[in-house]
């Protein structure tokens, strides 16, 4: 069993930053990829960016650059960097664990989920 607690979401403005951070727990931590989703209101849910047990990072083609995905395995946390924030990143993030060696952002794969944390970008 794993289990994934996110925090570092809140409201922030138009072009700031905001670093979110999920903590993992459980066995064998460092054979699973992690990964940070998000779901706007009336939207599906979307892969943002993952790290694979091997360190490989993916990314969402909204990405472009602005986030940065990056995990500690000694420390067993998994960070999200984002700047220039817009709007349109509005959402619930939510850490999430598979097993196995791939790591692509496919809301299916995942076996495990936190329970999100709220990002609000305003204007």
């Amino acid at each position: 069993q794993v289990h994934l607690v996110e925090s570092g979401g809140g409201l922030v403005q138009v072009g700031d930053s905001l670093t979110l951070s999920c903590s993992v727990s459980g066995r064998d931590i460092d054979w699973y990829a992690l990964a940070w989703f998000r779901q706007a209101p009336r939207k599906e849910r979307e892969g943002v960016g993952s790290v694979s047990r091997y360190n490989m990072t993916f990314y969402g083609e909204f990405v472009k650059g602005r986030f940065t995905v990056s995990r500690d395995f000694l420390k067993k946390t998994l960070t999200l960097q984002m700047n220039r924030l817009r709007p349109e990143d509005t959402a619930i993030y939510y850490c999430a664990a598979r097993q196995g060696v791939g790591a692509r952002l496919y809301v299916t794969d995942f076996d495990y989920w936190g329970q999100g944390t709220q990002v609000t970008v305003s204007t």
